[in-house]
């Protein structure tokens, strides 16, 4: 979906500059990726991955996704919500791809963190949504920012982006950090049992084109 006028007009602000710390391969299920970590501007190492499929520098349109760290779904496979999938369903593409990258960012929980996020999962079980659950701890709904997942992309050379999402707030992120997103890309998998409320409150509150 090429991007409307309206998200391709954001001002952008001042950027933040990281710098690649190592890179090395990184064989997978999925196929032959690299792994690349970087540092900041103190020279201070940072959680936060980029998995890299190909040699992106210098390219224009990179299929790119920015992937929230979800330790439940991700590594324990909880059906709650869908980030498993898509981070699988990303990989895949990717994989099949001359280049693409997925920026892992250590933002738990919209940026809650996972203690919190187990919190926030107790009162989902009580009635509340999972935005409710959020705001009812006392946290904005998305705490998440997007000038690193900006950084990282201009440290390894990408020129502008496809960014496959259902979250129009990542395009604006990267935007108002400077990177251009060229068009969305949708990234969905089929609801289930466990999960279909809080797709439908992603869609419904936090406006994901679901």
């Amino acid at each position: 979906m090429p991007i409307p006028h309206s998200l391709g007009a954001v001002r952008p602000r001042s950027v933040r500059s990281v710098s690649i710390f190592a890179r090395a391969a990184l064989p997978s299920r999925h196929g032959e990726f690299s792994i690349v970590s970087f540092t900041d501007e103190r020279g201070r190492t940072l959680d936060d991955v980029a998995i890299v499929r190909g040699e992106v520098r210098g390219l224009e349109g990179v299929a790119t996704r920015i992937h929230s760290e979800c330790l439940t779904g991700d590594v324990f496979g909880s059906q709650r919500c869908d980030c498993r999938d898509q981070l699988e369903l990303a990989l895949e593409r990717f994989a099949a791809s001359d280049v693409g990258v997925i920026l892992y960012m250590r933002q738990e929980g919209r940026g809650i963190g996972i203690a919190n996020k187990v919190r926030a999962y107790e009162l989902q079980e009580q009635g509340l949504d999972t935005v409710e659950a959020n705001l009812h701890l006392g946290f904005d709904n998305d705490l998440r920012d997007y000038s690193g997942a900006a950084a990282m992309l201009r440290a390894l050379g990408v020129v502008s982006v496809d960014l496959h999402t259902n979250n129009l707030e990542k395009i604006e992120g990267l935007q108002r950090f400077g990177v251009p997103v060229i068009q969305r890309v949708a990234i969905q998998s089929a609801p289930g049992e466990h999960n279909q409320r809080y797709l439908e409150t992603k869609r419904d509150k936090c406006g994901h084109l679901l």
